[in-house]
């Protein structure tokens, strides 16, 4: 069993990182940003279907130490690979096919196309959100790659433009989406910037107008799981599931005057489900009834009201799960086992699935037998652990100031 602590989260802290990154690009001025991992609490899968969606912004994150190197080349290291790459700031349509710094280039790109003058910058990178754990990595290093031109571009006199974290959001989809190659919506992003310290973000997807509910959870704790199975986003249905959506879309507009599936009411649903069939129907009519889910989730949290909660969270994974189908039995293992320990009121997927992290909702005091008891029948099951981590929920991106 591992269990990460708050205390462990970042791999190193601030000292020992510019203390490396001295010891890779030599002395000067250093600057350090942050861009938040998320975790969805629900609404899983309607974010690219125009739904409303309930993330968090945790405290695992992604941490730039950098500076601008009076160069017309970005730079690129990290602390857990022993891989560097170097970008030539006039080539950045080059390094799609990259390993490791596709994403980083991916944004450069992208703001450059966009009038964000890009600088050569030196860059080291530390990633506390685990890879394909559904936590949103990619969008961490894509929300702290942004921040972090946008502030040396404006700082060069060569760009005039304020930094919108909002706008920043959407270049690193755009990045995602047009640069990477996986067609995600705009959730783990905004997320990942505009997430608030002990607040969810309910976030009209559609619009991208948001507002922030309280996170009260009184006498429970959110325990995130990961199953540790290896997943790429990219890799994965994904994709197959976006095309889904948008052939049910097409089909129902011959019908009815909607601009995407999360519009309609369950019962709007419900009378027109007829002119659907197979998966077709079984992807809408996860989105429709998730967005219920989510309407109903902002009720609940907002009056204090957690068992409601948790059995909301049941609901979406059983839905995820026979639905949607996108979880698979390790991620259907730690779910539905957490629904059955002692202390939680729910428990559910969270992220694109096929892999990645389940989140929780556990008696504070009930934890550690949780963690345990969990632990146990799925390692009997699967054959590993699978980790869980102690996280906060955050403020989202930001210049660190140490």
């Amino acid at each position: 069993m591992e269990i990460l602590s708050k205390g462990s989260l970042h791999k190193m802290n601030y000292t020992d990182l510019k203390k490396r990154f001295v010891e890779i690009y030599g002395e000067g001025e250093i600057r350090i940003f942050s861009a938040a991992g998320r975790v969805n609490l629900i609404g899983e899968h309607i974010d690219y279907n125009g739904g409303n969606v309930m993330p968090a912004a945790l405290n695992l994150a992604c941490t730039v130490i950098a500076r601008p190197n009076n160069s017309e080349k970005i730079k690129l290291a990290f602390t857990t690979i022993d891989n560097r790459e170097v970008l030539d700031i006039n080539k950045l349509e080059q390094y799609k096919t990259l390993k490791y710094g596709n994403y980083q280039a991916g944004v450069a790109y992208v703001m450059q196309k966009e009038g964000f003058s890009i600088v050569g910058c030196d860059m080291l990178y530390d990633a506390s959100v685990p890879f394909g754990s559904g936590l949103s990595s990619s969008a961490a290093i894509e929300v702290s790659t942004a921040l972090t031109l946008a502030t040396f571009s404006k700082e060069s006199g060569n760009n005039k433009k304020d930094i919108d974290l909002v706008e920043l959001a959407v270049l690193s989809q755009k990045a995602e989406n047009q640069y990477v190659g996986v067609n995600s919506g705009i959730m783990d992003q905004f997320a990942s910037a505009m997430g608030k310290a002990e607040h969810a973000i309910v976030l009209d997807c559609s619009t991208l107008k948001c507002q922030y509910v309280p996170l009260k959870l009184g006498d429970y704790s959110l325990v995130i799981a990961n199953t540790n199975k290896p997943r790429s986003l990219a890799d994965s249905k994904y994709n197959e599931r976006r095309s889904e959506c948008e052939q049910a879309l097409s089909i129902l507009q011959k019908s009815l005057d909607i601009n995407n599936l999360c519009e309609m009411s369950p019962d709007i649903f419900t009378q027109n489900k007829h002119l659907l069939s197979g998966k077709i129907k079984d992807r809408a009519e996860h989105c429709v009834f998730e967005q219920d889910r989510v309407n109903k989730s902002v009720i609940a949290m907002t009056n204090g009201n957690l068992k409601e909660f948790g059995q909301l969270l049941n609901k979406s994974h059983q839905s995820l799960k026979d639905l949607y189908e996108v979880t698979g039995i390790e991620l259907d293992t730690l779910a539905e086992t957490a629904q059955k320990v002692q202390g939680c009121i729910g428990s559910r997927m969270t992220g694109a699935g096929f892999g990645g992290c389940t989140v929780s909702l556990v008696k504070t005091d009930m934890v550690d037998s949780f963690i345990e008891e969990v632990t146990k029948i799925y390692t009997k099951k699967i054959g590993y652990a699978p980790t869980f981590y102690n996280t906060t929920i955050c403020n989202g991106a930001y210049e660190v100031k140490a």
